[in-house]
């Protein structure tokens, strides 16, 4: 493999990455307070897409108005999820909320289906972004190079948010201990929606980038990158934020280079996540940067 085309694969691998991390620390933000996994969050990512098809091809607006539009009703249906499934279920055991999690999921499915058919829709495509640039030898996509930078900067504002201010130190709290939380006089059902409000606005920048990038959209289509970007979190320790970060990372540069090197395994390219899934929790249960939890009793 010559150096030019080692380079390109490494920098798509590094850009599929960076779209499983965004929605990695999704699930590893709920996890952290919550402690349970919202597995209905790759169907919001999946929602997120619709939100801006429909924004540009049905509202006709422009693609920046209708990606605004998306964060901002994405950011709702993962507020709105969370008092529906997970908050009437605040002090139900861990399996029944569970249950209710895998329920959400399914139920954004078939809604999706509902309302929007089951046809495969072609994703818009902005021209800025999918202008093909070359840098020496190598040739890429604009959106290749722009998702990492953003993803980057989206993880500093919320690394900002977590830990310089009183939101972020609620969401701090609150992960530590409920009942003390409260007792210290934070709302701790606020900043639960808050954090799955944060989480959706994450994977809405994820869905939309993804989108740009693999145009083309399908109601069951946020099944398997919410499976991966779970891993990913898993990976990396889930209640971690830089974990999912690097387990994004090691995820998609990982698939990307399996495919490059060894192009007979193409077809395992989705097993690769799960077989990586086991080694890790075989030689370290608690991911890369995981730390042990103990259960309440």
């Amino acid at each position: 493999m010559s150096f030019s085309l080692f380079m390109q694969h490494l920098t798509n691998g590094i850009s599929l990455g960076s779209l499983y991390a965004l929605i990695a620390i999704g699930y590893t933000m709920v996890y952290g307070i919550l402690r349970l996994i919202n597995f209905a969050h790759g169907e919001i990512f999946m929602m997120s897409l619709y939100f801006a098809f429909y924004g540009v091809a049905i509202f006709a607006m422009p693609w920046y108005v209708s990606f605004i539009v998306t964060v901002i009703i994405t950011c709702m249906l993962g507020m709105l999820v969370e008092r529906a499934a997970y908050k009437t279920l605040r002090d139900s055991p861990r399996i029944t909320v569970m249950v209710s999690a895998i329920g959400a999921s399914f139920f954004l499915q078939n809604l999706a289906v509902v309302l929007f058919g089951g046809r495969p829709k072609a994703f818009p495509t902005v021209q800025i972004f999918t202008d093909v640039i070359k840098i020496g030898t190598v040739s890429l996509q604009r959106l290749t190079l722009i998702i990492p930078v953003a993803t980057i900067m989206l993880l500093y504002s919320l690394l900002y948010l977590v830990n310089k201010t009183k939101t972020g130190m609620a969401m701090r709290a609150v992960s530590k201990d409920h009942e003390t939380a409260r007792l210290m006089g934070v709302d701790v059902n606020r900043t639960i929606t808050i954090t799955f409000g944060i989480g959706s606005i994450l994977a809405a920048f994820g869905g939309i980038m993804w989108g740009m990038k693999f145009p083309q959209i399908q109601p069951f289509m946020g099944v398997m990158p919410g499976l991966k970007c779970f891993i990913a979190a898993v990976i990396g320790g889930v209640g971690n934020i830089y974990g999912a970060v690097i387990g994004g990372f090691i995820l998609g540069i990982g698939e990307i280079m399996l495919v490059a090197m060894l192009p007979q395994l193409t077809g395992y390219r989705d097993a690769f996540a799960f077989v990586l899934l086991i080694v890790i929790l075989l030689l370290k249960p608690t991911g890369i940067m995981g730390e042990k939890i103990s259960e309440k009793v």
